[in-house]
């Protein structure tokens, strides 16, 4: 009856969004408009794989996921993109994850 398929029963949206604005990013494969992008034909290549880019945007899908608004440096595309198919470029550790925000005072 219904097209859409769901990667999971996880619910992305309950936790905050995994990259931030302005994040650099890679795509972790090659992106084509399946119909959705305006003024790209059916097919074409919007981002190829290991394109870096920037989080430009941030939006929810199906009220599962994050969408993330990826504006790619070589082809000047904004594309929107879900986790699973971006890389942060700058890898990141655990570790780091309980640090204040610029600005934060820690007490």
């Amino acid at each position: 009856m219904s097209n859409i398929v769901r990667d999971s029963d996880v619910v992305e949206i309950s936790e905050p969004p995994f990259f931030s604005f302005g994040e650099k990013v890679r795509a972790k494969r090659t992106i084509r408009n399946d119909g959705t992008y305006a003024g790209k034909e059916i097919g074409e290549v919007l981002a190829k794989k290991g394109e870096i880019g920037y989080v430009a945007s941030i939006g929810t899908f199906l009220q599962q996921f994050y969408i993330y608004g990826v504006e790619f440096v070589e082809s000047g595309n904004r594309v929107g993109m879900k986790k699973k198919e971006l890389d942060p470029v700058i890898p990141r550790d655990d570790e780091d994850a309980d640090l204040p925000l610029p600005g934060q005072v820690s007490v």
